[in-house]
């Protein structure tokens, strides 16, 4: 669960045309869950399944309170009301699109712009699309591999996770206008309901607020992606951890999940800090938050162009004679 920075992500992407060209796969055959590691009952390791859990339910609430000390959590819930920090929505699968996406998603008559829009695109184009998710997910892999600014452990992680859903693309059904439709109807109606229509919105709600009104939007986008054969729930009911190493303040816990027909194993570093075990990343990452000024996000990357569909042939006969 450490972060995977915006561009990188691989899925949920919430940009719609990410969403609908990237995570439109196949259903896949799941390998039964791993037994339990060594170490599952120690502290370090629960602290990672409880995030887990939350997650699971859909409680960002939750999630943002333990994911952090509580002093570091008000930090930064003044920064979300300043528009500096879109903590914790930055370490999970919903990036700091996540305010326009709403904004796309919640505009009156979204539905019909949005069919528009991946008619033109995707729609059809299966070939296509798999060949540049492939591009995608190989760019994101080398990318992951040379960045310094991503640990050790993040980038063992995150290769792993882009190289699966990468794979799984090969055989997705991307260009399937039925379940396009369905998914734009759903995230729609879910992102009307937050009550957050964009970056404003969100300022205004507040950190608090606009976790508990995202829980239910999360749950669709996860509903959605299921139904594309993606189950992250399951994913994360079948997450499996156990302690490496405890030394002092400091743990090593081992993390175990299946994703996308593959098995992601990887480890992670945790900190304990008033007799509570954090993410060790997470813990950098709050700091990094509240001491450097917001930079811009990159912009994610695109996919390349595609091709225009070819014209229908005009029929044989006197008429195309003329």
């Amino acid at each position: 669960m450490p972060r995977l920075r915006s561009w990188t992500r691989p899925a949920p992407a919430l940009r719609l045309c990410m969403l609908a060209a990237l995570l439109a796969l196949a259903a896949c055959r799941r390998e039964p869950p791993p037994a339990e590691l060594p170490g599952a009952a120690s502290e370090p390791a629960g602290a990672v399944r409880q995030l887990a859990t939350h997650l699971q339910n859909n409680d960002l609430q939750a999630f943002a309170r333990d994911a952090l000390p509580p002093q570091e959590h008000a930090a930064l819930a003044r920064a979300w009301a300043e528009g500096h920090s879109r903590w914790p929505v930055t370490e999970l699968p919903l990036d700091e699109q996540l305010g326009p996406l709403l904004a796309a998603l919640s505009a009156p008559g979204s539905e019909q712009a949005l069919r528009r829009s991946f008619e033109r695109q995707m729609a059809g184009q299966d070939a296509a699309l798999r060949n540049a998710a492939r591009s995608l997910a190989l760019f994101g892999v080398q990318y992951v591999r040379t960045q310094d600014d991503y640990s050790a452990e993040e980038r063992g992680h995150y290769s792993q996770v882009i190289g699966a859903l990468g794979t799984w693309s090969a055989t997705a059904p991307l260009g399937d206008r039925a379940r396009a439709e369905a998914a734009i109807d759903r995230l729609a109606a879910a992102a009307r309901a937050t009550g957050l229509d964009g970056d404003e919105a969100l300022a205004a709600a507040g950190m608090e607020e606009s976790l508990r009104r995202l829980g239910p939007f999360a749950a669709t986008v996860k509903a959605v992606l299921a139904d594309y054969g993606l189950d992250l729930d399951r994913s994360l009911a079948d997450l499996r951890t156990g302690l490496v190493e405890e030394d002092g303040d400091g743990a090593t816990v081992r993390i175990h999940y299946p994703l996308a027909g593959s098995e992601i194993d990887t480890t992670v570093s945790l900190t304990r800090r008033d007799g509570h075990w954090y993410l060790t990343d997470y813990l950098d990452h709050a700091a990094r938050l509240l001491v450097e000024p917001p930079a811009a996000s990159p912009a994610p990357p695109t996919l390349p162009d595609l091709p225009a569909p070819p014209a229908p042939a005009e029929p044989a006969g006197p008429a195309a004679a003329r």
